[in-house]
């Protein structure tokens, strides 16, 4: 069973299309719900995309995607995404779609860069002043020297 709409995700800034002939579908038996039905129907969906050779993804998404789904590509560079959380074929393909939706959606937004901060003062002082403290309270504990 192949896909005849093309995968579209947005961010509201960036749009990414991947058409349904880059996806590819495997399906198998279930171990789900279902009782003897699940015997019988290949109810489970397997979703690969070739990530790293993909022509439909811009450049620093492919990156971000390959660091952030490494335990999930083979070694070619294809992300595999299994569904079979659902009795029927065509929900499992429906959540394997979603997931990959998420997956190219957290890549499509870039982390926010840290900015370096100094220790405030005041921050410092306070630092000082309690490590003080906390040194005449054992200093008071010690026996005089005579």
């Amino acid at each position: 069973m192949a896909r005849s709409r093309p995968l579209n995700v947005s961010d509201g800034r960036r749009e990414v299309v991947i058409p349904a002939d880059a996806l590819e579908w495997q399906f198998a038996r279930s171990s789900g719900p279902g009782g003897q039905h699940v015997n019988r129907t290949d109810s489970k969906a397997v979703l690969r995309f070739r990530v790293a050779g993909s022509p439909h993804l811009p450049d620093d998404v492919r990156g971000r995607m390959l660091a952030a789904e490494r335990s999930r590509l083979t070694v070619e560079g294809a992300l595999v995404i299994s569904s079979q959380v659902h009795r029927d074929q065509p929900r499992n393909v429906a959540e394997c779609l979603d997931k990959l939706s998420s997956i190219i959606l957290r890549s499509l937004t870039p982390p926010k860069r840290r900015r370096a901060t100094r220790t405030p003062r005041s921050a410092i002082a306070k630092r000082l002043e309690s490590k003080k403290l906390r040194g005449r309270t054992k200093q008071m504990r010690q026996q005089p020297e005579s």
